[in-house]
């Protein structure tokens, strides 16, 4: 008899809802059959099987949250299994729904059952939102490819007075006309329980303006370069790739703000982890809501490189399509919450990190600079246009002093303003 363990699906996630099981006790499974789908805030996953046997037990019931690490379900094997297998199943079991079974890809989606429908026919997002308005998406047609259910077509089905209403931060465009009290989505569960442990964290915070003029050159001359070639996935790249390698080699000189504190509840058995890699999370706006995936291996990476890898996570993040593993193993977070507005920010420092750092609004300011009169030869001070950056920091203050954050800050700076030295630095 072999319990078998629900995998960590997500970095920081701690539980996700049975969304529906494809077993029962009883029912005979092999390898690789499906177990159960399982939504969390960050992504909604399959569960599949690496044993081979009979299903004893079922530990959670549809609704339920099941937590990670411990068992969603009993299987009898017809043989013993080591604890090397037990541990690599644990690891390998989840999948990501990100295409659709065989037999819709088939065009064969008229003989699936309503649970099915729920599987192939719609993406997490918007499965989370006929779920928190009682929809039975089976009963909606679907407008989109192969039939699948669009989030316009459940707010339209919303509006035709089919079901009962509850309105949702998701619903934007649904005004309130009266009071309701609605219980909290999956994604504002899970943000309660994070921010909840976050801000029993010490914070300490730091901001700063970076002048950017000379980055905005060499970002031209970056996109210059990719347009007159034919090798890249893009035809253009923001600044956020430069943000990001910037960082990382500026991180080399601070490793401390890589790491992450283990058994943190008594300063006598706590210990610092230092991370080798440097995986940067990239805060995103999605239609499924607040999204961290992390670019991995930043540090051994080039700027084209990063690019590739943030378009990808920008096109899932879109479709609600970003995988587990995209969640997984962040290591600190770079915040660009100025693409939509604000200046100096207040970042929340997550319990698995030390570190978080924002970017502001990027604006044309008018700042002093000493420079050299044509006529006299005399230098003299100037009101010019700089563009101009706020950025702020968190860090865990148990462990990073201020005098860190701020010298960090100094050399990813000073590497912003001198396209030059951070190309020097490049690996």
């Amino acid at each position: 008899m072999h319990p078998f363990l629900l995998a960590d699906i997500g970095e920081g996630i701690t539980e996700c809802e049975v969304v529906q099981w494809f077993i029962q006790p009883g029912d005979r499974i092999a390898e690789f059959d499906k177990i159960c789908e399982v939504q969390s805030d960050k992504a909604s996953v399959e569960i599949t099987s690496r044993f081979t046997g009979t299903v004893k037990k079922l530990h959670y019931k549809v609704g339920e949250m099941a937590q990670v690490g411990n068992p969603i379900v009993d299987i009898e094997t017809d043989s013993s299994i080591s604890e090397e297998s037990i541990q690599d199943s644990d690891e390998s079991s989840v999948e990501a729904l990100t295409s659709p079974p065989p037999a819709q890809a088939q065009g064969s989606s008229e003989f699936l059952t309503t649970e099915d429908k729920v599987l192939t026919l719609a993406t997490p997002a918007v499965r989370r939102i006929a779920r928190e308005h009682n929809i039975d998406i089976g009963n909606i047609e679907g407008t989109g490819k192969n039939g699948r259910v669009t989030k316009e077509d459940v707010l339209n089905h919303i509006n035709t007075g089919k079901e009962p209403q509850l309105k949702s931060k998701e619903i934007l465009d649904i005004g309130i006309s009266e009071d309701k009290l609605v219980p909290l989505s999956n994604i504002q569960k899970s943000m309660f329980k994070t921010m909840t442990r976050s801000l029993k964290i010490p914070h300490f915070g730091y901001s700063d303006e970076y002048l950017l003029d000379n980055i905005f050159t060499f970002h031209h001359s970056l996109n210059d370069y990719i347009a007159k070639k034919d090798q890249f996935s893009f035809s253009k790249i923001s600044l956020m790739p430069i943000f990001i390698k910037s960082f990382s080699v500026a991180l080399q000189q601070f490793p401390i703000l890589n790491a992450c504190i283990i058994n943190g509840d008594d300063a006598n058995t706590a210990k610092l982890k230092y991370h080798k890699s440097h995986n940067i999370g990239v805060a995103m706006d999605t239609p499924g809501g607040l999204f961290v995936p992390n670019i991995k291996n930043v540090q051994a990476k080039s700027i084209f490189e990063i690019a590739g890898d943030l378009q990808r996570l920008q096109e899932a993040g879109k479709k609600n399509t970003i995988s587990p593993n995209d969640l997984q193993e962040g290591t600190i977070t770079l915040s660009n919450i100025g693409i939509i507005g604000g200046t100096f920010l207040s970042p929340v420092v997550v319990s698995s990190q030390v570190c978080i750092a924002a970017i502001g609004k990027i604006q044309k300011l008018p700042r002093f600079e000493n420079v050299k009169d044509e006529v006299t030869g005399h230098v003299i001070e100037k009101v010019v246009g700089k563009h101009v950056a706020p950025i702020s920091f968190c860090a865990d203050h148990r462990v990073i002093d201020g005098a860190t954050v701020a010298r960090f800050s100094e050399v990813w700076k000073n590497l912003l303003k001198n396209p030059l030295l951070l190309s020097a630095e490049l690996r």
